[in-house]
């Protein structure tokens, strides 16, 4: 089996190193000088520097040598730049191979989600083979072989069961689920989420309020997941809680840090002027919350964070007004 690998930053050369411990792996890097690097130095140079690499994996920057002969696709592309590469890549992807997305964001000019993207792209790709892997996986700690636990979710059951395969590893436990939706919604809004908990911690609110914030922000991703058709127990699962915790606790989240930045007074164009890597939760908010006006939702957690990255809100000043909506059962709008 050959598993081609689209996306050479942190966490799709993770992703890559733990398949190439069980198959054939090809990482394609856009820069053939960091193709070169892997392939020599068994490390990725700029995104997991001093980490080393399976030396069974090998990198291309050619999108035809990677992706020619493979058996399955996995697109670890940010949102923004996703459907340009896989336009590209696409001439040379199988008509049936299973494509896997590791993108956590929405297409912000169309509100797709990455799975939509493929099936936008690849019209004709059955759609029952294209899925997304998603859960507390933060890149460092796979890389280190920390134990850890992932998501595949897919429709076609055996298509699924054949990447588990691939991917399982003894510190890498790998379930199935059907619910591509409701993994995808749940990764996206989780890194919303994740920067308001990291207004909170910048502005020095203690354990309560991060905790109320990952609980109503979990009740949000969970709303607005239900009501794109995504299964009510996904968001208490690995792609749900499990990646909301993880992204709103560890300071290696881009997201969290973008957060705590923001609370502690920093501009949103000097935090991203400094940021090597993408933080999907940036670029996301906007579209979630698009999403949300077109479903008649009301998502406050993420209102809070749409105002504090587009409009300049102070975000101490807001938290009042979040504190102080009206009040209501916990569970309303929860069924």
């Amino acid at each position: 089996m050959k598993i081609a690998m689209i996306g050479a930053g942190s966490w799709g050369t993770a992703v890559a190193g733990i398949a190439a411990q069980n198959v054939e792996t090809v990482l394609w890097a856009r820069r053939p000088q960091l193709a070169d690097a892997i392939n020599t130095r068994h490390e990725n140079i700029d995104y997991l520097p001093g980490f080393a690499l399976p030396k069974a994996l090998t990198a291309t920057s050619s999108l035809a040598a990677a992706c020619s002969g493979a058996d399955a696709i996995v697109v670890g592309v940010p949102s923004h730049g996703f459907r340009a590469v896989l336009e590209e890549a696409a001439p040379h992807i199988g008509p049936s191979v299973p494509i896997l997305s590791l993108s956590k964001g929405v297409e912000q000019s169309t509100l797709m989600r990455m799975t939509e993207v493929i099936a936008s792209v690849l019209a004709a790709h059955p759609t029952d083979r294209i899925g997304v892997l998603s859960g507390p996986n933060l890149a460092k700690e796979i890389v280190q072989g920390q134990p850890a636990a992932t998501v595949i979710a897919m429709r076609d059951g055996k298509a699924a069961e054949l990447l588990q395969d691939a991917f399982m590893t003894p510190t890498f436990r790998v379930y199935t689920n059907p619910d591509v939706v409701g993994c995808e919604v749940a990764g996206a809004l989780k890194n919303v989420v994740a920067i308001a908990v990291g207004i909170a911690h910048g502005l020095e609110y203690g354990d309560n309020a991060k905790a109320a914030l990952m609980t109503r922000g979990l009740a949000e991703l969970a709303r607005l997941g239900v009501a794109l058709g995504g299964d009510p127990l996904t968001f208490s699962g690995l792609a749900g809680m499990g990646d909301l915790i993880a992204t709103c606790s560890s300071p290696q989240s881009r997201n969290r840090t973008v957060g705590v930045q923001l609370g502690q007074g920093r501009t949103l164009a000097a935090i991203v002027d400094d940021m090597k890597m993408v933080a999907e939760g940036v670029k996301s908010t906007e579209a979630v919350l698009s999403i949300a006006k077109r479903l008649g939702m009301d998502l406050p957690v993420a209102e809070f964070v749409g105002q504090v990255l587009y409009e300049d809100a102070n975000a101490a000043a807001l938290v009042p007004e979040l504190m102080l909506r009206s009040a209501k059962s916990e569970l309303h709008g929860m069924r």
